[in-house]
């Protein structure tokens, strides 16, 4: 994942425009919030009159990339860091001369089902240097991919502050026979029209609605989203996927060579290694701990016996549950009022005594009409359980805040974190695992609204707010940047399969 410089943008995501209603923070909360934008700020692009040329854009079909010597000289070797410089050009053929692409990089042999993720250095020249971690011997192939152009940023970093509600979420108002909709959100613009607020009591957390003309705020009784407005500007040039995003840059030379075995080699400490990486289509982590194979129902069923889970999130947790559930035939599943996108289900294997459960994360969520009396927040959610050595709690928490400011979600991590400390509290061996952000790369012409760019902030911002804790990460990012498998909002069986053996090795780590 490519590191952050600490350079304020231009335009400050969390500035909301006066309509987006923010929970007020504490001293200590503003400075953390202010040091989170700031490792997360992009590099400043120069300022272009709008509307942005085609030919000034990063153009990754003329840009490439070269494998640098390895350092001493000699063959590579299993264990060896790769480095490998990037030259970004434009359309008319000039080199960059300032940084702020979005890169991917990965090193694999699809043939072995291996892969692992580069970390990406941006040089703010132009010029980008990814380096690789050598875990595997045999052939190795560099692949590197502009996901957005530079001059896409800003237009991305104005669309979640200035226009955050890219996406519309309704209620349904109900009292005898009269039904009246209304618009709602967090981030809810000023009109004559009365508002009805829903603000949380207990995590703070706000969501309005506006008044029906004929009905009392009371008489609320679900919501909904339709209408992903799609977003209509002379920048929609820099959205084009296999044109100016999503579009692998080629080598300047070979892309392929060979790692002979050994792992003698010297790493360079100061350069962060990746959280682990493929080989023959299984995962392994390099963060110290073991990942089991729960390679059948027994193996899986065993490590759950007598324990209870407990996991909210989104639909990219809600796999998880789905994957247990075709994988244990003892496993019932129960769809409480048949919502199947927010739940909440629950599963239970009575003779192994296996209890497991989902819920939604509450309120902003993209779904089909929910009864508003199931959307409960995290936190007020963990503050209801009790815990324990066989208690495992799973939170997964960031693709539906892509389109809402950043300081939106800074706010909702923080309302989980404080959950988070209050459960290990009293509970000190509680299982917590935390489930990052992974790729999706939503296609034309949705590549504005869902872009990667704006899971990559918030993915950021949870793995840093959490950082220290007692808890526990299943790297999704990094488990979708080094696979082979297009790259979806929800990973396919593979990539799950893997996850859920990161997920079980926490629950039932190695003696």
């Amino acid at each position: 994942m490519p590191p952050f410089k600490n350079i304020r943008g231009s335009s400050d995501a969390g500035s909301n425009r006066n309509f987006c209603t923010l929970r007020p923070l504490s001293p200590e909360e503003i400075d953390e919030e202010n040091t989170l934008l700031d490792s997360i700020a992009w590099p400043n692009i120069p300022s272009v009159p709008p509307p942005v040329s085609l030919n000034d854009t990063s153009n990754a079909a003329l840009s490439n990339f070269v494998i640098l010597p390895r350092s001493g000289g000699g063959p590579w070797l299993v264990g060896d860091q790769l480095k490998v410089m990037i030259k970004m050009f434009d359309f008319n053929g000039r080199p960059k001369t300032h940084g702020g692409d979005f890169l991917l990089a990965r090193l694999h042999n699809q043939t072995l089902e291996a892969g692992v993720a580069g970390q990406v250095v941006d040089h703010l020249n132009g010029t980008y240097s990814a380096v690789f971690l050598l875990p595997w011997e045999g052939k190795s192939e560099v692949e590197i991919t502009l996901v957005n152009p530079s001059e896409a940023i800003p237009f991305l970093h104005w669309f979640v502050s200035e226009k955050p509600n890219g996406v519309d979420f309704y209620s349904t108002f109900q009292s005898g026979s009269l039904t009246q909709t209304t618009i709602c959100s967090g981030c809810l613009p000023p009109t004559q029209q009365p508002q009805c607020n829903y603000t949380d009591l207990n995590t703070g957390e706000l969501w309005f609605c506006y008044k029906p003309k004929n009905l009392s705020c009371d008489a609320r009784i679900n919501h909904f989203h339709m209408n992903q407005k799609l977003p209509k500007a002379k920048e929609d040039i820099l959205f084009k996927n296999g044109v100016t995003m999503n579009v692998g840059i080629p080598a300047s030379g070979p892309a392929h060579f060979t790692v002979f075995p050994t792992m003698k080699a010297k790493t360079n400490k100061d350069i962060p290694g990746p959280a682990g990486y493929y080989y023959k289509g299984l995962w392994s982590s390099l963060s110290g701990s073991t990942v089991k194979r729960f390679n059948s129902a027994s193996a899986i069923s065993q490590c759950l016996k007598d324990k209870v889970v407990h996991m909210y999130g989104d639909s990219t947790v809600r796999q998880w549950l789905e994957f247990l559930s075709s994988e244990l035939s003892d496993l019932k599943v129960y769809k409480l009022h048949n919502m199947k996108q927010c739940g909440p289900y629950l599963a239970l294997d009575y003779v192994k005594n296996i209890f497991v459960t989902f819920r939604c994360h509450g309120l902003p969520l993209r779904i089909a009409p929910a009864a508003v009396t199931e959307l409960r927040y995290v936190a007020n959610e963990l503050d209801g359980i009790t815990g324990g050595k066989n208690t495992v709690v799973v939170i997964g928490v960031w693709a539906h805040f892509t389109t809402f400011p950043i300081k939106y979600y800074i706010r909702r991590i923080m309302s989980i974190r404080k959950a988070v400390v209050r459960l290990l509290a009293r509970a000190p061996d509680t299982r917590v695992i935390v489930r990052t952000a992974n790729l999706k790369q939503s296609p034309t012409p949705y590549s504005i609204l869902f872009s990667d760019w704006p899971s990559l902030q918030r993915d950021k911002i949870l793995r840093t707010m959490f950082q220290g804790m007692n808890v526990y990460f299943v790297d999704a990012w990094e488990m979708t940047v080094a696979h082979y498998l297009k790259h979806d909002i929800h990973p396919p069986r593979p990539i799950i399969k893997n996850t859920i053996d990161v997920v079980l090795s926490y629950i039932c780590p190695s003696k």
